[in-house]
C-alpha cells in the first residue's frame, strides 16, 4: 500500500468534517494496545485500570521522559484521538493505530467541549480529561509528515485537539468497540 503525506491545504480542507463530530454521545471505534515499543494490538475488548490504564498497555512501563527516573505520568494514562481526525490524517482505518493513541472516538474532544477535569463515561469505565496536552512526536511526522504534525499543532489544532487528549481511568471497567462514550 502506498502511503501519502497529505499538504496542509487538504488536512485543512477536513476540518469542517472535523468539526461535525458530535458532541455530547460518541462512538468508540477502535481500541489499541501498544505491548511494547513499536507493537500494535487491535482489540474488540480492552480493561481499563486505575493503576495501568488499558490492561497490557506499555504505558506504565514506558514511563514519562519529562519524569525523573521515568516515572509513568498519571495525567498522561491514556490518549484518545477523534476518528474523523485519524481518518484524515492517517488516510486509512488500517494506520489509525500508527498515532499512538489508546482509544478512538468519533466525539469533539476539542478543548471547549471537553475541558480539563470533564469526565466520560466508556463502556462500564468512567476517564477524566486531564490538563496535560497532547502533542505530536517524531514518531508522528515518520507516520504522517511534517504537515500533519504542524496542522494538529497549529493554534487552531490546539483549541480542537486534533492530536487527541490525554486522559486518566478514574473508574474501572470494560470498553468495547461500538460503546457509546458520553459526558457525566
Amino acid at each position: 500500500m502506498e502511503v501519502r503525506h497529505l499538504a496542509m491545504a487538504e488536512l485543512e480542507a477536513g476540518l469542517a468534517q472535523i468539526r461535525q463530530a458530535p458532541a455530547d454521545r460518541g462512538e468508540l471505534q477502535l481500541i489499541v494496545r501498544r505491548p511494547a515499543k513499536g507493537e500494535r494490538e487491535v482489540l474488540n475488548e480492552g480493561q481499563l485500570d486505575l493503576i495501568a490504564g488499558l490492561v497490557g498497555d506499555n504505558w506504565a512501563a514506558r514511563g514519562a521522559s519529562a519524569t525523573p527516573k521515568r516515572v509513568p505520568n498519571p495525567e498522561t494514562q491514556l490518549t484518545i484521538m477523534n476518528t474523523r481526525a485519524a481518518q484524515l490524517i492517517a488516510g486509512s482505518r488500517e494506520r489509525w493505530p500508527l498515532a499512538g493513541d489508546q482509544l478512538y472516538l468519533d466525539m469533539d474532544l476539542g478543548l471547549a467541549n471537553l475541558p480539563a477535569g470533564t469526565r466520560l463515561a466508556i463502556g462500564s469505565a468512567v476517564v477524566e480529561v486531564t490538563a496535560e496536552p497532547h502533542t505530536g512526536c517524531k514518531q508522528f511526522v515518520g507516520h504522517f509528515g511534517m504537515d500533519a504534525m504542524l496542522f494538529v499543532n497549529s493554534p487552531e489544532g490546539k483549541a480542537l485537539c486534533l492530536r487527541g487528549i490525554n486522559t486518566r481511568v478514574v473508574q474501572a471497567g470494560t470498553v468495547r468497540v461500538g460503546d457509546t462514550a458520553a459526558k457525566c
